[in-house]
Parts: structure tokens; C-alpha cells; sequence
């Protein structure tokens, strides 16, 4: 195997020793070729499970199945976020058989992380209302209509359950397995903040419809995972993590979305297709990479990530 069990002497802050607890359970498989592996396997197996899932929606109805995929209805957009559970029992095998440890080991206390999970939630969904209820003010001139407010309500628990098991699978992979077995391997903090957020800005690449928008896309999504592993190492759980992520999905998948548009299903307020960014002459949505609008993305990350610390007194 590549790699070894030798650890470096301690670099570890004193508001990351949380994380050495949590991380405590990788360490007789610390080896960096398991770990490689253990990734290759969990997406081998994710991708075994959509097939098939797939496969059985498309047989029980095609259009059933296209709407899965784009997440354009509310039946889709759900089925959608509830097949994350496939990437989650995916991390819970090769945590079994490749590193002969229980699924709930890359969770951390179940209790302490339930807590931390609603007030990381709570603080970060106070900063999204704050957003929206402050200068400058969208115009309702710019939807192309809504929902009706009370059907729409009804599918916000679902809605939230369905994200819930999404952004909970994503940080199982990659803040609690990558970056636990990472840890159990380095000791420097480097090491197991940076290369599973790599990984998952990596895994961000292709949503954007150009390639402005994908660097953007991926620029942002490092430095939110940047924001959900500290939060990791500074609670010894995924917790605050899963909260930080949940309260951001459930603002862009719940609030905002274009007319039958991928992943619009659940939204409230509808923009006309492709309102959302127009495409500057060259067909480059926003220009320039590093643009005024990824810096207040960016502000926003860690205004929540700031909130969050002071709602876990962190």
C-alpha cells in the first residue's frame, strides 16, 4: 500500500483537537493507497446504484425518469436528492470492508452532532433571511410567477428531509471519510482541509453552462467546504457541517429557480429561463472568473461560516 501509518509530529491547533477524537477511529487504516481505493470503490458503487435506480424508473415510467434526472417537477427534484442515500450506503461499505469500521464512526457522537446540525441550520438560515431582506431589493417584475404559496409549503418539509439525506451523504464522503482517514494519516491541517475540498470543488466542475460559470462554481464550492471541514474539526462531528450545508441548499433549491429548469422543482419563485445570469455578448455568463458577484458569494460563505462558530460558541 502507498503511504505508511507514521505520523509527523503535532501541527494540530489547539480548536481543532475535537477533530483528533473524531478522526480516532481511521487510524489503524491509515494508509493513503486504502484511502485512494476506498474512493474509487464509493464511486464505483455510486454510480452501480443510479444505474440501476435508473433503470428501474425509466421502466416504470420515461417520463418519471427524465424528471429525476433534470429535477425540473417536485416528484423529480425529491427521487433526486433521496438517490444520495445510494452515496451514502456506498461510504458505509468500503468504511466495512476496506476499513473494517462502522458508518456511524465517520458521523462522530450522534447526539452532540444532532445538536450542533440545528443551531449551525438555524444561525446560517438567519444569514440568507438577512441576504434577502437587505439592500439591494429584487423586483417581483423579474419572476416569471410562483407556486401557490400553500401547496408549496406542504413539500418544504419533504423538501428538507430530501436535502437533508443529500447534503448528508456528501459530508459523510467527503468531510467525514476523506477527511477523517486523511487526518488519521496527516497531522497537518493542510493536508485533510485542502485535498477533500479539492475533491469536492472538483465535483462542482460541471454545473455551470459555461466555463466561466463552472470555475466560479468550483471557486465557491472549495472555499464552502473549506468552511464546513473547520467547522468539523472545531465540533468533532459532522454535524455543524451537514447544518451549514442543509441551510444553503434549502435557500437555493427551496427559494429560487428558472422556469423548467434543472433541479427548479421545489422552488417558490420561478425566473424566465436563463434570468438567473444573462450571457455577456461573448456567451460568457459574468465575464471575467473572478467577478463581483463570486466575491459576495464568497462574503456570504463566511458570514455563514462566521455565524455558525458563534451559534456552536466555536
Amino acid at each position: 500500500m502507498a503511504g505508511g501509518t507514521g505520523r509527523a509530529a503535532p501541527m494540530t491547533p489547539d480548536a481543532y483537537q475535537p477533530h483528533r477524537i473524531f478522526a480516532a477511529p481511521a487510524v489503524p487504516s491509515a494508509r493513503t493507497g486504502r484511502l485512494i481505493a476506498g474512493i474509487f470503490c464509493v464511486e464505483f458503487l455510486f454510480a452501480i446504484g443510479l444505474t440501476l435506480f435508473g433503470m428501474v424508473l425509466n421502466a416504470v415510467s420515461p417520463d418519471l425518469a427524465l424528471s429525476v434526472f433534470d429535477g425540473d417537477t417536485a416528484a423529480g427534484l425529491l427521487l433526486q436528492l433521496t438517490s444520495f442515500a445510494l452515496l451514502a450506503a456506498s461510504v458505509g461499505i468500503v468504511l466495512n470492508r476496506l476499513h473494517d469500521r462502522s458508518f456511524m464512526t465517520a458521523i462522530g457522537a450522534p447526539d452532540v452532532a444532532a445538536r450542533d446540525l440545528t443551531r449551525a441550520f438555524l444561525a446560517v438560515l438567519a444569514i440568507y433571511f438577512l441576504v434577502e431582506i437587505l439592500p439591494p431589493w429584487w423586483s417581483t417584475e423579474e419572476l416569471a410567477g410562483h407556486r401557490a404559496p400553500f401547496l408549496w409549503l406542504l413539500m418544504v418539509p419533504l423538501g428538507l428531509i430530501g436535502l437533508l439525506i443529500q447534503t448528508g451523504a456528501e459530508e459523510i464522503f467527503y468531510r467525514g471519510y476523506i477527511q477523517q482517514q486523511l487526518a488519521a494519516r496527516f497531522d497537518s491541517p493542510r493536508v485533510w482541509l485542502i485535498v477533500p475540498n479539492l475533491l469536492f470543488a472538483m465535483a462542482h466542475w460541471d454545473n455551470g453552462t459555461t466555463q466561466t460559470e463552472s470555475w466560479q462554481y468550483m471557486i465557491w464550492a472549495f472555499f464552502f467546504g473549506l468552511a464546513a471541514s473547520d467547522l468539523t474539526a472545531r465540533t468533532g462531528t459532522l454535524g455543524a457541517a451537514v447544518g451549514l450545508h442543509l441551510a444553503n441548499n434549502a435557500y437555493a433549491f427551496l427559494l429560487f429557480g428558472e422556469t423548467d429548469a434543472p433541479d427548479s422543482g421545489l422552488s417558490l419563485f420561478l425566473l424566465p429561463p436563463g434570468g438567473a445570469m444573462p450571457a455577456t455578448a461573448d456567451g460568457v455568463a459574468g465575464g471575467y472568473v473572478f467577478s463581483f458577484d463570486l466575491f459576495v458569494d464568497l462574503s456570504v460563505v463566511a458570514l455563514s461560516w462566521l455565524a455558525a462558530r458563534v451559534a456552536l460558541r466555536r
